[in-house]
């Protein structure tokens, strides 16, 4: 069910031809104990930008890089060790763009349960997972405002998420929240506990509406620039 849902909310490379610098992340889905689960990864701190912080296993495309998929998964393989036929890739979800002004796209793919996370300890410190209901029912949530540096309002999503095997807790916000939101709004098909900026009738059509909101924003900017 969960794939049929996914495939349905497939953008394929609809908007691999915008003028922006790409990057993209691998949202990995596995199951444990009957439930869905999503794999995070924390940044290692000798890392430059956001070090420390919750993300999906990704980064920048290279030239060798046939597409957002490939990148996805050259770079999951890189960080955590996960063999790129080892996952099953799904569909991509609809872009966002980071505060560098990349096009970030979410690869989602299902992996094994079996799989044990090897990290890369230059980039990635630790990996470990969230089920992913506590991403429409949290039981941690915050909110606050906020504008992107091209003048676009929107609302920033922060789960605590209390990691009963590893005693610890960790701060989901940003981009990687926001994927995840989605992700779980695809699949669960019900009304989260927090507000969102969709209309959940017509969470396609919504969700393209706020992308093409935030790129026309930063290209209004960037023409104004020259």
């Amino acid at each position: 069910e969960a794939r049929r849902r996914l495939r349905h909310f497939d953008v394929g490379d609809r908007f691999s031809r915008l003028p922006l610098p790409r990057a993209a992340v691998l949202l990995p889905l596995t199951v444990r104990a009957g439930r869905l689960q999503l794999l995070l990864t924390v940044r290692s701190l000798q890392l430059r930008r956001s070090p420390g912080e919750v993300c999906f296993p990704g980064g920048k495309s290279e030239a060798a890089d046939k597409d957002d998929i490939d990148t996805a998964l050259r770079e999951a393989k890189e960080e955590v060790g996960l063999p790129p036929e080892k996952v099953e890739v799904i569909c991509r979800l609809m872009p966002g763009i980071d505060k560098m002004n990349n096009l970030v796209t979410p690869v989602v793919g299902i992996i094994e349960d079996t799989f044990q996370v090897t990290p890369n300890p230059d980039e990635v410190s630790e990996a470990f997972l969230v089920p992913l209901e506590y991403f429409v029912k949290p039981l941690n949530y915050k909110t606050f405002p906020y504008k992107t540096s091209s003048g676009y309002s929107t609302q920033i999503h922060c789960f605590i998420y209390d990691d009963q095997e590893r005693k610890r807790s960790f701060k989901i916000w940003g981009l990687t929240a926001h994927f995840a939101v989605f992700l779980a709004l695809v699949i669960f098909g019900e009304k989260p506990t927090f507000e969102v900026d969709y209309d959940l009738d017509n969470l396609m059509s919504s969700s393209e509406n706020n992308f093409i909101n935030l790129y026309a924003s930063i290209y209004e900017r960037k023409k104004s620039n020259l």
